[in-house]
């Protein structure tokens, strides 16, 4: 893709370009005003509706001292970010006032006690909410203290989770430990049942690559690939497990997306050739920006393609890892997904539908088709760019592409199985988790039956209560659920 030279375009087009401007920037503006500005000029640039908020019109402000009279009364750079974003139709763009946070994030590594949690709203109704154990990251405090996938715990601190109070409890940045107390299920309506444990967070590395192994049923070698997240420093690692995957000779793929809320769209692209690899060269996504840019390049700077290489640079653009993809040549592919499986990882489901087979088993996913790039107060809004500001560390992940499929389809309102394409919907059953990659798994079971027999309905019961969940541990990510374009190739 030519993203490196849309940034060049855009570099030009900032409001503060001539020598005696900057001059102003520098030795005039409070920290605040700099900030401030740094927003407006971000999103006047790149923002996926500028020309449809008024405030972001190229003619509003006659300079850049105007810019700051405008914003100086609002109470926070996030209350300015925040004024200029379109609503309803935004419901995805955020702001940091740590990039360095930002981007290990995006990597994989972020302030975490390792127990990954879902939390849910109590079956009678009331206030109360209750999580429940996902899965534990390796080597975390949580993996030390032996939390398991499938326990449920209900208060912290002493106190009960309810709707009101959880950001405070579990995500509070200034509370690096906690007291979990855990429960017994109780029909939905959990019990405490006196084991408590003491949880402290550090910054944690998490491999996405998670879950790779083989199921031999009757004829069909059928591999399963638990992935958490479409982050860049681990395609080695991704791809290695599809040379694993290849070197078994399988015949039928199950992917493994329920908790994955996406990340790269280069890394998007790479997982569908390796699923696939007949494709090469031809169209695997394509995105639309906003009228300035879409406007300056051609159509074909905006698609993007089956590939059989990784190669990734850094941020200066040496490249840092470039190797052939292990590619499976598959003409179908089984995906489980929930309301957690998002952005890129639609992406990839999107993208593969529009060439080979594609099911699902699970929840409907979460419906992002928009995807964002990292903003920086520096002179061409890169991270490299000159004069990147010292004063703050703010950056921004503002929506500036929609992106669909070779068909020019997306599913804003998720994707669902056996509706919007061929599957079964199930839940996950809180009191019976099971084992993620064994068949006690109860969804992991549901998708190896599918694929051996052909059958939708199982024997084995499962809850039919719907469950409101509230939130879940990756939310409060730097990262979250966002896809996002690396711009710096």
């Amino acid at each position: 893709m030519k993203k490196i030279f849309i940034r060049s375009f855009l570099a030009i087009m900032v409001l503060c370009t001539s020598c005696e401007k900057q001059k102003s920037y520098i030795l005039e503006s409070t920290i605040n005003d700099q900030i401030n500005y740094f927003i407006w000029n971000g999103l006047n640039t790149y923002y996926l509706w500028q020309k449809e908020v008024p405030n972001l019109a190229d003619d509003k402000f006659a300079n850049i001292n105007d810019v700051y009279t405008f914003f100086s009364g609002y109470d926070s750079p996030e209350t300015v970010f925040e004024s200029l974003l379109k609503s309803p139709e935004d419901r995805f763009s955020w702001i940091v006032n740590d990039y360095v946070a930002l981007e290990n994030s995006f990597q994989g590594i972020n302030v975490s006690n390792g127990m990954e949690f879902g939390l849910v709203q109590n079956k009678n109704g009331s206030n109360n909410i209750f999580g429940y154990v996902r899965y534990v990251i390796e080597n975390s405090d949580a993996d030390v203290k032996d939390v398991k996938r499938g326990m449920i715990f209900n208060i912290i601190n002493g106190t009960q989770l309810t709707i009101d109070n959880y950001e405070g409890l579990l995500f509070d940045d200034s509370l690096t430990t906690y007291t979990v107390g855990f429960a017994d299920y109780n029909d939905g309506n959990p019990i405490a049942n006196n084991n408590v444990i003491s949880l402290s967070k550090v910054e944690l590395p998490e491999n996405p690559v998670a879950i790779t192994k083989v199921f031999t049923e009757g004829s069909k070698k059928i591999g399963y690939l638990l992935y958490n997240q479409f982050a860049r420093n681990y395609d080695g690692q991704l791809n290695a497990a599809f040379a694993s995957l290849k070197s078994e000779n399988i015949t039928e793929l199950i992917i493994d997306l329920r908790y994955n809320g996406g990340g790269s769209v280069s890394t998007a692209t790479y997982l569908g050739s390796m699923i696939t690899g007949q494709f090469n060269g031809q169209l695997y996504s394509q995105e639309v920006w906003n009228d300035k840019v879409m406007k300056k390049y051609a159509a074909d700077g905006f698609l993007n393609n089956f590939t059989n290489q990784i190669r990734n640079t850094d941020e200066n653009g040496s490249v840092i890892l470039q190797e052939s993809i292990n590619s499976l040549q598959l003409n179908k592919v089984h995906f489980i997904t929930t309301y957690s499986t998002a952005s890129a990882s639609e992406l990839v489901i999107n993208s593969l539908s529009s060439y080979i087979d594609v099911a699902l088993v699970g929840k409907t996913t979460r419906g992002k088709q928009v995807g964002s790039i990292t903003i920086y107060d520096s002179d061409n809004l890169g991270r490299t760019g000159k004069n990147l500001n010292p004063n703050h560390t703010y950056a921004m992940q503002p929506l500036v592409l929609e992106i669909s499929n070779k068909d020019n389809v997306n599913y804003p309102n998720g994707i669902i199985p056996g509706s919007t394409l061929p599957g079964i919907e199930i839940g996950e059953d809180y009191n019976n988790l099971g084992v993620l990659g064994e068949r006690s798994d109860p969804l992991l079971d549901r998708t190896l039956t599918y694929i051996t027999t052909g059958a939708k309905t199982n024997s084995k019961s499962n809850t039919s209560f719907e469950f409101n969940e509230i939130f879940n541990s990756k939310l409060a990510t730097p990262a979250k659920d966002y896809m996002f374009i690396d711009l710096k190739k």
